[in-house]
């Protein structure tokens, strides 16, 4: 089941035609995505250019490779409701920073998918927050593996 077409939320800026500059910020729900939130906003800002939030929601649960039982369903609805409230905190705060915002919420990877809106807008700057789990250490964090791509320039929020 592609749920793809489903996920994405509000139409995606179109900057090469528009002339704004548009920024791209990774959300999750977590402080540190709320803190580079507000400097990307305050970035739009100061840039006359339009924000593009970005939620990305897994396929899958990792428990589910320890072989512990996975309801697919239930854990995708459970996905687009938490999409659902993250939207609306985002629309809350960019209504009261006075940004404009688009939102989009994918299923996928999100190094992948958080690139592929970059270049779809045609992003002058990607903004995510610092990662604040232990086992990035070993994969590497979204910040670090975002700046070995060539889409956009990267910019870590650490609070």
């Amino acid at each position: 089941m592609n749920y793809d077409a489903e996920a994405r939320r509000t139409p995606l800026p179109l900057n090469r035609h528009l002339g704004e500059p548009a920024i791209v910020v990774g959300l999750d729900g977590s402080g540190t995505s709320w803190d580079a939130f507000a400097w990307a906003a305050g970035e739009a800002l100061r840039t006359n250019g339009r924000l593009v939030a970005v939620y990305v929601m897994p396929y899958s649960d990792p428990t589910a490779a320890l072989g512990v039982p996975y309801d697919y369903g239930a854990a995708q609805e459970s996905r687009r409701e938490l999409a659902d409230e993250i939207e609306a905190e985002a629309d809350r705060r960019a209504h009261e920073t006075g940004v404009q915002l688009s939102f989009v919420s994918e299923f996928g990877d999100a190094i992948g998918t958080l690139s592929g809106v970059a270049r779809e807008v045609d992003a002058r700057l990607v903004v995510v927050g610092r990662s604040a789990k232990r086992w990035h250490r070993l994969t590497g964090s979204l910040g670090h593996r975002l700046t070995c791509r060539k889409d956009a320039p990267v910019v870590v929020v650490v609070p």
